[in-house]
């Protein structure tokens, strides 16, 4: 799964989450949420291992992602974009005084609906791909987490790969399928076919027989 963790943020108070994985990587977000420099709006991504933490805040409000380094960057930040605007289009204003998780009972399962589709649905790339790359994205470096983070606060990042790895083996299992599916099929086409050809042969061939002037018996 490309998309692991995702979580929605004013400042340092974590409004909603959800994780595909057992992981820490909500501690490794916490800190750096605290860490970010600044209060301007930003798009940035930081590194650690082979997973990338997109960030992307506007207006006070961040939204943050962990994905696969193999994601790149145009699905995950269209991802944070999605969840920026239905996260603000749902709440309004009251997300500027919402206690910590005030909208997590509701929204983890937006995240969790958006994360599977961005992971999985080729369809959410071609979209993306149609609208075509946004900008700021194009300019978004990305840093080792160790910029952000202060030596002795880094935590080593956990991940379950077991599950991670059973994501993959559920996927490649339903496409196994699927691809089964369609070989059943093209078989059973290409059997009717010749069964048809066949009994056309044999009408064919009887029709001669029967009108032949050898065998008048088959004459009325």
């Amino acid at each position: 799964m490309a998309i692991l963790y995702a979580l929605v943020a004013r400042g340092s108070v974590v409004l909603a989450e959800f994780s595909t994985t057992s992981t820490n990587a909500n501690t490794v977000a916490r800190q750096i949420l605290e860490k970010i420099p600044g209060n301007d709006d930003s798009h940035v991504s930081y590194s650690q291992d082979r997973y990338i933490f997109h960030v992307k805040r506007t207006d006070g409000l961040t939204v943050l992602c962990m994905a696969d380094d193999t994601a790149g960057r145009r699905i995950p930040f269209a991802f944070l974009e999605d969840i920026h605007q239905r996260f603000v289009k749902t709440y309004g204003r009251a997300v500027l005084t919402a206690q910590a998780y005030g909208m997590n009972e509701e929204f983890s399962r937006v995240l969790s609906q958006q994360i599977d589709y961005y992971s999985n649905d080729p369809n959410a790339d071609r979209m993306n791909r149609l609208k075509g790359e946004m900008s700021q994205v194009r300019n978004v470096m990305i840093d080792n987490i160790d910029k952000v983070l202060e030596r002795g606060d880094r935590l080593e990042l956990l991940v379950d790969k077991t599950t991670h790895m059973q994501g993959n083996t559920f996927r490649f299992r339903k496409q196994a399928r699927r691809f089964k599916s369609t070989v059943w099929w093209r078989n059973v086409k290409l059997t009717v076919a010749l069964i048809v050809l066949l009994l056309i042969i044999i009408y064919v061939v009887v029709a001669i027989v029967c009108h032949g002037p050898t065998l008048p018996s088959c004459r009325k």
